[in-house]
């Protein structure tokens, strides 16, 4: 369930993961509209699937990417955060484990690292793993479909 404004364990906000974060002060109540429709968005992705944070921004039709993170990290612990992400698939940082363990259960296409490559750890394969927002997960085969801009269905 999602938390709402109020609905906090402690003093201040909740990242992905649940865990308190510093800054924003929201006061009692409801969600920020904005907030409610990136969440909502977000709600959309299927399983095995992800949009990165400009996506969910043009879905909405308005914003950008460093707001739709913003309300990621306060607002995105009661939602399958781990399916907005960086456009360059990188793993959230400070988050990768738990992040991974998502996208194994959920057999979202990943590439794996080099050696050479920081903590060896795999970034999401963008091309095979981003969802455009039409039907239910998109191809068969795992590909996105290709983007089209029509944001009708919203």
């Amino acid at each position: 369930m999602r938390r709402q404004q109020g609905e906090r364990d402690g003093d201040g906000a909740h990242g992905p993961s649940g865990e308190p974060t510093t800054g924003g002060s929201p006061d009692a109540g409801e969600l920020p509209e904005y907030a409610e429709r990136v969440l909502d968005v977000t709600e959309l992705i299927p399983p095995g699937r992800v949009m990165t944070y400009g996506d969910v921004a043009e879905w909405l039709g308005e914003s950008g990417p460093r707001q739709v993170g913003r309300v990621m990290a306060l607002y995105g612990g009661g939602v399958p955060w781990w399916r907005v992400v960086r456009s360059d698939g990188v793993l959230l940082q400070g988050h990768e484990l738990r992040a991974l363990d998502a996208y194994r259960a959920e057999g979202t296409p990943l590439r794996e690292a080099s050696r050479a490559a920081d903590g060896h750890l795999p970034r999401l394969d963008m091309k095979r793993a981003r969802w455009d927002g039409g039907g239910t997960g998109g191809d068969s085969d795992g590909q996105a479909a290709e983007r089209t801009g029509d944001r009708s269905h919203i």
